[in-house]
């Protein structure tokens, strides 16, 4: 029997038709494996670890039977109260967590509440009144629902979902998860779920996990090859902004994409390049607020734009959390990580501007892309000093996947094999194509200047603070204000030169004249300048044939005086 035959439906998974009916809105049609085995298992109100690759619909695993639970326990309940926490490591994550929650509770009317109080510490009252209301579920990280201890009532939890468990303790949540068990009732049902089964997460179950069933599901850490696509080129650092810029320019890599470095300088640099030639991009680090990093990424999901240069900044390195430069004020916001668990939708590819510091965060980072059923690929830019790295993700992949180990010697027989096809293959692509892009391409790049960097780094913070929630509101509905809450905008920090926007005919490849050129000729014509009210009359008067031609002889015309003679 096949798989997809022994994979229970949703409407066999005994759910709620309220909650069969949202799952049709959002038109799945069936459920993935993790959900199909896990799901029985939480309804039976057994403790479970979910262990489970990124993009396979965890949040949908533990959101569908909580909410039948909750719909269980309403039908006998005597008064409302605070039944189902769920902790996640960063302020994404839980706006995630809380916004699937409510498409999946959607037809369920005022029945089952759900609050996120997992913001800025601005919104403490708003947080602390939402709490009073005792909603059903309450999405936060350790940190806030300690901090309004005094006003939610946790004696009466009945779930506790741990997403991401993984991440909980590396964020530095463990002394604040350690107490949070304390104020929590000596019965309840407990869900840790997370890419990877770490010592972190063992110690977690030991701390609020009783007889627990573990689902490690044999699957690979990344979807098949049919799938995700991965490929590299060898560059060296001065040969990256040229390789970027042809792949761009040329339309070599179409769609969203998400180009990943390794630390926030970094971030803006690539940007400062690419707006010089007139490629709109926006960054996302842990620098930003976290409303302005949310809003971000959902307008990347909407299409508002295609390009988010994002920082993997090896935050677990450093698993203390925030840290502070001399001035005591905080230098960055360790609830961010843009290579873990957030949902971008519908990207197309990852871009490795710089190669991941470990096979972990790579195969994060190309766990973006190739979500759901959707296709995806991955390019990585690797230098000879990263050579070891790609080698040891090769490997990885190969195991994960299931492919014969990369031997070259036959063990027994001493003779060579035939060398095993590669994962991460070659981009059919020749730098001395590209030659004519490098002169362009290494004076932008030495444009961007660290003092550009950092004045772009403090505008920018300047100018996301107008662009916070309270405005959002004003903007949507004043359509030509809106373009105050893009944040792919020109920072205008380095002198935009409009002609490096385009490229002249003689540094185009040979083999890709025919095609740029016939893109550039398919663009659409620039809109025409607005007309001012007094030129449009003009226009409809004089395109009118009743009109008699320019001249309105009604009208008393200005003719110089005539000097009287003596």
């Amino acid at each position: 029997m096949s798989q997809a035959k022994e994979l229970l439906q949703f409407h066999e998974l005994e759910l709620d038709q309220r909650i069969l009916k949202a799952i049709a809105q959002l038109g799945w049609v069936q459920p993935t494996l993790i959900q199909s085995t896990a799901i029985p298992l939480l309804l039976e109100g057994k403790d479970v670890v979910v262990r489970a690759r990124t993009g396979s619909g965890k949040t949908a695993t533990y959101a569908l039977p909580l909410i039948q639970k909750i719909l269980n326990s309403k039908l006998n309940s005597s008064e409302q109260c605070v039944s189902a926490l769920v902790l996640c490591p960063t302020k994404e994550l839980c706006r995630q967590s809380r916004q699937v929650i409510e498409q999946l509770s959607d037809s369920c009317g005022k029945v089952v509440r759900v609050t996120d109080i997992s913001g800025s510490s601005n919104d403490a009252a708003t947080q602390r009144h939402a709490l009073a209301e005792r909603p059903d579920i309450v999405v936060s990280t350790p940190a806030k629902i300690l901090a309004h201890a005094d006003i939610v009532d946790l004696k009466h939890i009945e779930t506790l979902v741990v997403d991401e468990a993984d991440l909980i303790f590396a964020f530095g949540y463990e002394k604040d998860f350690k107490k949070l068990i304390k104020l929590l009732p000596p019965i309840y049902q407990a869900v840790l779920v997370s890419a990877t089964i770490s010592d972190d997460v063992a110690r977690m179950k030991g701390l609020c996990l009783h007889n627990a069933v573990t689902l490690k599901l044999e699957e690979p850490d990344l979807v098949s090859l049919d799938q995700l696509s991965h490929h590299r080129i060898l560059a060296e650092e001065n040969e990256k902004p040229a390789i970027l810029y042809a792949l761009l320019k040329l339309t070599l890599i179409q769609g969203k994409s998400i180009i990943f470095v390794n630390n926030v300088d970094r971030c803006y640099k690539v940007r400062l390049f690419l707006e010089q030639f007139g490629i709109r991009s926006c960054v996302l680090n842990s620098e930003l607020p976290a409303n302005i990093r949310i809003h971000t990424i959902n307008q990347f999901n909407r299409g508002v734009y295609d390009i988010i240069i994002a920082s993997d900044e090896h935050l677990l390195e450093k698993p203390a959390g925030k840290t502070k430069n001399k001035g005591g004020q905080q230098k960055n916001d360790h609830e961010s990580s843009a290579s873990r668990g957030i949902d971008f939708q519908g990207v197309n590819n990852v871009i490795n501007f710089d190669f991941p510091r470990d096979v972990t965060s790579y195969i994060h980072r190309a766990g973006r892309t190739a979500r759901g059923n959707n296709k995806g690929s991955v390019l990585s830019f690797v230098s000879i000093k990263e050579a070891p790295i790609n080698q040891a993700v090769e490997e990885k992949l190969r195991i994960s996947l299931g492919k014969q180990p990369h031997l070259t010697v036959d063990a027994l027989s001493d003779q060579p094999q035939k060398p095993a096809e590669d994962i991460i293959k070659p981009y059919q692509f020749k730098l001395e194509e590209v030659e004519a892009f490098r002169y362009r391409a290494n004076d932008c790049w030495r444009a961007a200047t660290r003092v550009a960097v950092h004045d772009t780094r403090i505008k920018e913070i300047k100018t996301e603070i107008l662009n916070c929630e309270k405005l959002k509101g004003f903007f949507e509905e004043n359509k030509r204000d809106l373009m105050a809450l893009r944040h792919d905008k020109p920072s205008r920090t380095l002198k935009i030169q409009s002609h490096l926007s385009h490229v002249p005919e003689y540094i185009l490849p040979s083999a890709l004249k025919r095609v740029v050129l016939n893109q550039s000729t398919a663009q659409p014509a620039p809109k025409q300048a607005r007309l001012t009210g007094a030129k449009a009359a003009y226009q409809r008067q004089s395109n009118d044939p009743l009109m008699v031609s320019e001249v309105d002889y009604g009208k008393r015309r200005n003719v110089p005086k005539r000097k009287k003679a003596f």
